[in-house]
């Protein structure tokens, strides 16, 4: 049995803003712990008769799939709610927080506003957990972590290449979480699109304390000089409309992970992606941007994504393992 650390019983899981440096490696260390367990077919249902809920107001793959063998797993009973729950609309976020508290012993939330679980969290009695909003995706980063940390045996001074959008919650996540751990994160983009000035300075005083390295570079080449990690993410979310997708792609087809900026960055340096990914035609939505850009790829090329160097189907297990972590941890 894992011997499960107790100090972020009770607590929220909204932003890594929130957590601390040492729950962060804790929660990494106790995710490798659950795999190796998953691995060996040794049961771990340590939370038998706990119920949690999953609202999901944006679809998902990954993380629900996350959630819902995590908590079987541990034993749980798993409820989700989709779009059609009454969240934020005939009853108020406080009223459902209430509710679900006193049926329930944890809640995650995926949507939109950040606002929206924090909320969430302070009105309910149970432990909430952000599966995903536009500013925040702590439990990616976990992901994440774990997954550089199994390939390179470490974090600290790891050099990790952000390509694209930065001003959401990738972009911001990965810079708290690199900021906290003391690793070199680098956002390569044109400066529009760095993460807000406001985010960029807390992580900065983050930075002086644990000696971690923040760099905002235009020039995607000098970027991956050294890089450990090559990462992108998708430039533009569904149900936006046609002149964003035509500013993004051509603001952000320079910016392009291909197999150049892999060699630049050197045999031993990984491309990571959180999926999902537009690296071919064959997606109904991959087919249509590229035939109306006249594109063959977005963000990643097929070469890369599908070469020895892409470690993106690790990173996506992984989000099972630290999940369990996360609820574990909080339960």
């Amino acid at each position: 049995m894992l011997n499960l650390k107790k100090t972020m019983q009770g607590k929220d899981f909204l932003k890594l803003l929130d957590v601390s440096a040492q729950e962060i490696a804790e929660l990494v260390d106790t995710a490798a712990g659950f795999k190796a367990l998953k691995k060996a077919g040794i049961p771990h249902k340590y939370f038998e008769g706990k119920n949690i809920a999953l609202i999901f107001e944006k679809s998902s793959t990954r993380t629900r799939c996350s959630f819902e063998v995590a908590g079987h797993d541990l034993g749980m009973h798993v409820t989700y709610l989709d779009a059609g729950s009454q969240l934020g609309k005939k009853e108020s976020i406080p009223d459902t927080a209430r509710v679900l508290s006193t049926m329930f012993d944890g809640i995650e939330y995926r949507g939109y506003g950040q606002e929206m679980v924090e909320e969430l969290a302070k009105y309910a009695s149970v432990p909430v957990w952000n599966g995903l909003t536009d500013e925040a995706h702590p439990t990616q980063i976990l992901a994440d972590f774990l997954t550089v940390k199994e390939r390179f045996g470490t974090l600290e001074g790891i050099k990790y290449v952000y390509y694209g959008d930065a001003r959401y919650n990738m972009g911001n996540s990965l810079m708290v979480g690199c900021a906290k751990m003391g690793m070199h994160f680098v956002v390569c983009s044109p400066k529009e699109y760095f993460p807000d000035q406001w985010l960029i300075d807390k992580c900065q005083e983050i930075a002086k304390e644990t000696g971690a390295i923040l760099e905002f570079i235009e020039d995607p080449e000098e970027a991956a000089k050294g890089a450990n990690v090559l990462y992108t993410d998708v430039w533009v979310s569904m149900g936006e409309p046609d002149w964003i997708w035509a500013k993004r792609i051509r603001d952000l087809t320079p910016y392009r992970i291909t197999q150049k900026l892999m060699d630049i960055a050197g045999p031993d340096a990984v491309f990571m992606h959180c999926l999902p990914a537009y690296h071919d035609k064959k997606t109904v939505v991959g087919k249509e941007v590229c035939e109306k850009f006249e594109l063959d790829c977005l963000e990643v090329t097929d070469e890369v994504f599908e070469g020895p160097q892409s470690i993106v189907f690790q990173q996506a297990e992984n989000r099972m393992h630290t999940i369990k972590a996360v609820m574990a941890a909080t339960l």
